[in-house]
C-alpha cells in the first residue's frame, strides 16, 4: 500500500476532526429539535402536567439552547431519564445534552466520557423529616432508615457524613425519584436525603405538607449543570456559552421584555452580547441574534430563576450562592467579546 503523504494525512484527520467536531449542532439542526434528558418529575426543576406539558428551571435551559440554535425555544423535546439511566442515555446519543440536576463530579467529568458545560445551579445535599420525629439536626439521626436514590451522588454523600459522624443507619434505596419519595411519605423510612432543592419541591408533593421539616445540615457540595458529550467542542462551546448568556443578560439588564429595545443600546457590551457588534454567534455555528433568541424565548438567567423556583414561586428559595457575583452570589457570565 503506497504511503500517505505526512500533509495529506495531516489534512484527513484535520478533515476528520472537523467533522466529528460539529457533529451535534449538525444532527441537531438536520432533525429540527434538540432532545433534551430531564427529570422524570422534580417539581419547579423538570416535571410535565398531565397532557405532557414540561415546565421547569432545568427545562428553560433546554429550551435556551433550542433557542439559540432555531431561534425557537419550543423546538425540544424531553426524555425523562431516572439518575441510573442518565449517563448512558448521554453517551448512547439518545439524547442530545443531559440537564438534570447532575452535579459535576471529577469521575463523572473524566470516566464516563462526558463533559459539563457549567453550573447552573449551586446546590448541597440535606435531609427531610417528618415534625413528629422529633430531632432539629442530622446529627440526630443515628439508627435512621433514611430514603436514598441510588445511583447518585446522594447515596454516596450519605455514607461519608455518616461514617465520619461514628454513627449508623440502615439505607432504603430505590433506582426511581417517586418510588423513593413516595416511600418516605409512606413511612417507610425516618427521613428522605436529597440535594436540598429537591427536598423543597419533593416537600410539596407530600400527602401533609406541613407535617415534614427540612433540617440545617448541608453536607455536601452539589454543583449541578448540563452535561454533553466529550470530542465534541462545538456543541459543548453552544451549551457552555448559553449558560454563560443567561447570566451576563441578567447581569447587563436585558430581560424577556426589554430585549428588542437593549438592541439599540451604547453599551458596548451589551451590543456584543446581543450580536450588534461582531460575529461571536457565527464562532459558534449559530447566528449573531442567538442571544436575542434566548431571552426572547426564556428571559434571563434571574427570571428563569423567580418563576420556576424563587420566592415567588411556591418552592420559595432564596437565590443565596446562585446570585450573581455583583448581588453577593456566585453565578458569574464569562464576558462575550
Amino acid at each position: 500500500m503506497k504511503a500517505t503523504s505526512l500533509p495529506l494525512a495531516l489534512g484527513l484527520v484535520l478533515g476528520l476532526g472537523a467533522a466529528a467536531h460539529a457533529a451535534t449542532l449538525d444532527d441537531v439542526k438536520a432533525k429540527g429539535f434538540l432532545q433534551c434528558g430531564a427529570n422524570t418529575g422534580l417539581p419547579g426543576f423538570a416535571a410535565p402536567d398531565n397532557a405532557g406539558n414540561w415546565t421547569g428551571f432545568d427545562v428553560d435551559y433546554c429550551r435556551a439552547v433550542a433557542a439559540a440554535i432555531f431561534g425557537d425555544p419550543s423546538k425540544v423535546k424531553f426524555t425523562p431519564l431516572s439518575a441510573k439511566e442518565r449517563f448512558t442515555a448521554l453517551q448512547s446519543g439518545e439524547v442530545d445534552v443531559l440537564i438534570r440536576n447532575t452535579t459535576w463530579t471529577m469521575s463523572r467529568d473524566t470516566s464516563l466520557g462526558l463533559k459539563f458545560a457549567g453550573v447552573n445551579y449551586y446546590d448541597g445535599q440535606g435531609f427531610m423529616v417528618r415534625k413528629d420525629l422529633g430531632v432539629s439536626s442530622a446529627l440526630e439521626l443515628s439508627g435512621a432508615s433514611i430514603c436514598v436514590q441510588t445511583g447518585t451522588t446522594t447515596e454516596l454523600n450519605l455514607a461519608d457524613y455518616f461514617r465520619a459522624n461514628k454513627m449508623d443507619y440502615n439505607p432504603v434505596v430505590f433506582e426511581k425519584l417517586d418510588e423513593t419519595n413516595s416511600a418516605y411519605d409512606s413511612g417507610r423510612c425516618d427521613a428522605l436525603t436529597t440535594d436540598a432543592s429537591g427536598l423543597y419541591a419533593t416537600r410539596l408533593t407530600m400527602k401533609s405538607p406541613g407535617d415534614h421539616m427540612v433540617l440545617p445540615e448541608i453536607i455536601s457540595k452539589e454543583p449541578l449543570g448540563p452535561v454533553v458529550r466529550q470530542g465534541d467542542d462545538q456543541w459543548f462551546n453552544v451549551v457552555k456559552w448559553t449558560h454563560f448568556a443567561l447570566l451576563d443578560a441578567e447581569e447587563l439588564g436585558v430581560t424577556q421584555a426589554n430585549v428588542e429595545e437593549m438592541k439599540t443600546s451604547d453599551n458596548p457590551e451589551i451590543k456584543r452580547l446581543l450580536g450588534v457588534d461582531g460575529t461571536f454567534g457565527q464562532a459558534i455555528g449559530l447566528s449573531n441574534d442567538w442571544v436575542v433568541n434566548i431571552i426572547k424565548g426564556v428571559g434571563n438567567y434571574g427570571e428563569i430563576f423567580e418563576r420556576n423556583i424563587g420566592t415567588s414561586s411556591p418552592l420559595e428559595i432564596e437565590r443565596g450562592l446562585n446570585a450573581l457575583w455583583t448581588d453577593g452570589g456566585i453565578q458569574y457570565g464569562m464576558p462575550v467579546r
